[in-house]
């Protein structure tokens, strides 16, 4: 995956970080992976897959096409937030 290094973040954008940093988010990894929030599809699926390329989220383990997996918030998107590196 290509990692964009330059992006500009919206509320929407940070909403959606801050959600995946609360926890309970998965990824439904493929070229474009799905975020899902407790359960249920992000509504904004193109803001997610955004996030994804620019590196600020990503799934927690190495995994294959399809496969649903738990998301987390990136140390890039930790910065993004304003967020200090978890330890």
């Amino acid at each position: 995956m290509q990692f964009i290094t330059d992006i500009a973040l919206s509320g929407r954008d940070r909403a959606i970080l801050r959600a995946v940093a609360a926890g309970n988010a998965e990824l439904s990894w493929g070229a474009e992976p799905d975020l899902l929030l407790d359960g249920r599809y992000c509504c904004d699926q193109p803001a997610a897959h955004r996030l994804a390329r620019a590196g600020l989220i990503a799934p927690v383990r190495v995994c294959s096409a399809g496969q649903r997996v738990p998301a987390t918030v990136t140390a890039a998107g930790r910065r993004e937030l304003g967020v200090p590196a978890a330890a």
